[in-house]
C-alpha cells in the first residue's frame, strides 16, 4: 500500500496497524482530533507526502529527521509553539512546508537547510522575528508570512534570487532592508497593514514586479522609482496618508497599470 488517507475522520490518535505498513509513501490524516504523534509515526521512512493539518497536535519530536524521504510536509492549524531543529534535516523537502495558522513565535536557524524547498508557509503565527539563514533558501518560489508580529525583515531574504511571491501583510514592519532588491524573479509583493513610511530606492531593480499591494502604511508620497518599474500591473496605495497624487501615477495608468490611490 501505497497511499492511506484518514481525512476528516472524528480520530483521536493514529490507527497502531499503521506502523506496519512500511512501505507507505503518503499519509494523510487532515481535520481529525489528533494531539500528538506515535513515536512510531517517524518509522514510515518511505513517507514522500504527510499531510496532517487542521488537529490539535502539540508537539513536533525531533524524530521527524528519520523521514528523509519526505517532499511535501503540512503541519497548518495546528496548536504547535515551537519546531524541532531537526526539521532541517529533511533533504528531499523541495515541494511544500505548511506550518500556517499554529502558536509559533520563533522558527529554528536549521530552515535554511532545506536547500531546495520551493514553498515556505509560516503565516498566521505569533513570529517577532526571523532567522538570516532564510537567505539560504534558494529554490523558494513562495515566501508567506503575514500575520505575525514581524517588525523587521532580514536582508538575507534579499539573495532569494528564484521568489517570485514574497506576502508579508498584517505585521509591524517599520523598514525594509536595501538588498530586498535583489529579488530579481519577484512577481508579487504583499506589504499591506504595517508601518511603511518610505520604501529603498533599490526596488526601482524589482523588474518583473507585477502586484504591489501597500495599503493602510504610513505613506505620505509615493516615491517615483514606482514608475520605472516596467510590468507593473497593479499598484494599491489605498489607506494611506498622500498629500497629493504625483503626475507619474497617470503615466502608469497609461500604460495599463491600476493605480488605486
Amino acid at each position: 500500500m501505497h497511499r492511506v488517507d484518514l481525512d476528516n475522520r472524528d480520530l483521536a490518535e493514529l490507527p497502531p496497524e499503521i506502523s506496519d505498513l512500511k512501505d507507505v509513501q503518503s499519509l494523510s490524516a487532515w481535520r481529525n482530533h489528533l494531539t500528538s504523534l506515535p513515536d512510531w509515526r517517524w518509522e514510515l521512512t518511505e513517507l514522500r507526502f504527510l499531510n496532517l493539518g487542521e488537529n490539535q497536535i502539540r508537539e513536533i519530536s525531533s524524530g521527524i529527521s528519520r523521514l528523509v524521504n519526505l517532499h511535501t510536509l503540512d503541519f497548518g492549524h495546528n496548536a504547535l509553539t515551537a519546531l524541532p531543529e531537526s526539521i532541517g534535516d529533511l533533504p528531499n523537502l523541495t515541494r511544500y512546508l505548511y506550518l500556517s495558522n499554529n502558536l509559533l513565535s520563533t522558527v529554528p536557524a536549521s530552515l535554511g537547510l532545506l536547500l531546495r524547498l520551493g514553498y515556505l508557509n509560516i503565516s498566521h503565527n505569533r513570529i517577532t522575528s526571523l532567522p538570516e539563514s532564510l537567505g539560504n533558501l534558494a529554490d523558494l518560489r513562495e515566501l508567506r508570512l503575514y500575520n505575525n508580529q514581524l517588525t523587521a525583515v532580514p536582508e538575507s531574504i534579499g539573495r532569494l534570487t528564484q521568489l517570485r511571491e514574497l506576502r508579508m501583510r498584517d505585521n509591524r514592519i517599520t523598514h525594509l532592508p536595501t538588498e530586498l532588491g535583489g529579488l530579481e524573479s519577484l512577481r508579487i509583493l504583499d506589504l499591506r497593514n504595517n508601518a511603511l513610511s518610505h520604501l529603498p530606492s533599490s526596488f526601482a531593480r524589482l523588474t518583473k514586479l507585477a502586484y504591489l499591494d501597500l495599503r493602510a502604511n504610513r505613506f505620505i508620497r509615493l516615491p517615483e522609482f514606482l514608475s520605472y518599474l516596467p510590468q507593473l500591473e497593479k499598484l494599491d496605495m489605498r489607506w494611506n496618508k498622500l498629500e497629493y497624487p504625483p503626475a507619474w501615477v497617470e503615466d502608469l495608468e497609461k500604460r495599463g497599470c491600476t493605480v488605486l490611490l
